[in-house]
């Protein structure tokens, strides 16, 4: 074990590179639709105000790791939660531990990584809304400030300050006065909640609109008329035939005929993406182990500069 590499939560963020980042997000993602993948579905423990999930992983050529996270609801800010552990690497050839990093910037990028991947393959031009003020929505708000620094991006959420927050992470962030107004401008929507009931109403989607619900990991964040209404995309099958917390709250009880493509295979080219430009489209995350196995390759590889031992 002295060989291991232990990062804190500063230094993980640190070796997040971006665009490493976003390549194995897309790879990791794909292998998962093509059922390259070993990951069984995560499973928890319940605590009375959160829980704690473990999801191990492995993918070829991105390595073998398992993440230990939890998913407390905090009591001074009703609506949100906070996601804290680690994250574990290991030698996919000796099964020698690698790393322990810390899991919250982990989690906040990949998915971050993930939904920005369906907002690029899936949505059609416009004004691009962030829905929270969290880490999730900071860390969405500062990948796209990275990755698309010229596009304009308005940040909604119930706080003011908070709002103006996290709109200040992007050099053409913008708060709006409310949910609703900014959501009904918008052409792509990254909802980064930790909603217990829906934030989205179906009447405020524009025709067009993508949708990127990363939040609900207590309830559902979008509501019923907006999943029957859309396009669904998700990063594997169990999102919508597992129950929570593995399988996402808003694609419980489809009827059988309904389907939900794969972000992989769209992005494979295996898959069709937007049939057309009045399509209601909505890429569900879950999280997936496979997606924080990308994330903590790219940190050791960052950092190492080198795979494996």
């Amino acid at each position: 074990m002295n060989d291991v590499l232990v990062l804190d939560r500063a230094a993980t963020l640190a070796a997040l590179d971006p665009h490493r980042l976003m390549t194995a997000v897309s790879d990791a993602l794909v292998a998962v639709a093509r059922d390259q993948v070993s990951a069984p579905a995560r499973t928890a423990a319940f605590a009375p105000n959160g829980l704690l999930g473990a999801m191990p992983g492995y993918v070829p050529g991105l390595g073998l790791a398992a993440k230990l996270v939890s998913v407390f609801r905090d009591p001074d800010q009703p609506g949100r939660s906070s996601h804290q552990g680690v994250v574990v690497l290991f030698d996919p050839e000796d099964g020698s531990p690698l790393a322990v990093l810390d899991a919250e910037p982990i989690t906040a990028w990949r998915t971050a990584a993930a939904a920005t991947h369906s907002a690029l393959a899936l949505a059609g031009p416009g004004p691009v809304v962030v829905v929270g003020t969290g880490a999730q929505a900071r860390a969405q708000v500062s990948l796209l400030a990275v990755l698309r620094p010229g596009v304009p991006v308005t940040v909604a959420g119930r706080d003011p300050e908070a709002t103006r927050a996290t709109a200040a992470l992007h050099p053409e962030g913008e708060a709006a006065p409310d949910i609703e107004s900014a959501v009904r401008k918008a052409a792509t929507l990254y909802c980064c909640t930790g909603a217990t009931r829906p934030v989205i109403r179906r009447p405020w989607l524009a025709p067009g609109t993508h949708v990127s619900s990363v939040g609900g990991s207590h309830g559902p964040e979008l509501d019923a008329e907006t999943v029957q209404d859309a396009d669904l995309y998700t990063e594997w099958p169990g999102a919508a035939t597992t129950p929570p917390p593995s399988g996402a709250h808003e694609l419980q009880d489809l009827p059988t005929e309904r389907r939900v493509t794969l972000l992989g295979s769209v992005l494979a080219g295996e898959a069709p993406g937007r049939r057309s430009p009045d399509a209601l489209t909505v890429f569900k995350s879950t999280g997936h182990a496979a997606l924080d196995v990308a994330a903590a390759h790219v940190v050791h590889v960052t950092v190492t500069g080198r795979i494996g031992r």
